[in-house]
């Protein structure tokens, strides 16, 4: 097993426990958290993805690499304003559990 077939494996691991996350949690701060590691893993197989190429012989193309740097940075700043509207929210409110609006579920 080569490395980039094992950094494969590993991003999809990663996007594959994000989207478990993401899917399951009630708490805001674990969904982004699940959400920073599915995008991580999104940012591991898009790497893996340019280096084989450039492996194959294609030649070492920078645009992967800047897109990934790129994603890196808006996804930073994309965290820091999700917590910031958390702590907003709990502050507000009071809560950071995101919760049903049925009038059905509200005694739950």
């Amino acid at each position: 097993m080569t490395s980039g077939v094992l950094l494969g494996y590993c991003g999809a691991v990663l996007v594959g426990l994000g989207l478990f996350g993401l899917v399951t949690n009630p708490e805001i701060l674990r969904k982004i958290l699940a959400f920073n590691v599915l995008g991580n893993g999104v940012f591991l197989l898009f790497g893996v993805i340019a280096r084989r190429g450039a492996a194959a012989g294609l030649g070492a193309d920078p645009v992967p690499q800047a897109l990934v740097i790129t994603g890196i940075v808006v996804a930073f700043s994309a965290t820091a304003m999700a917590v910031g509207l958390l702590v907003r929210l709990n502050k507000v409110s009071g809560q950071t559990i995101m919760t049903s609006d049925d009038p059905t579920n509200s005694g739950k």
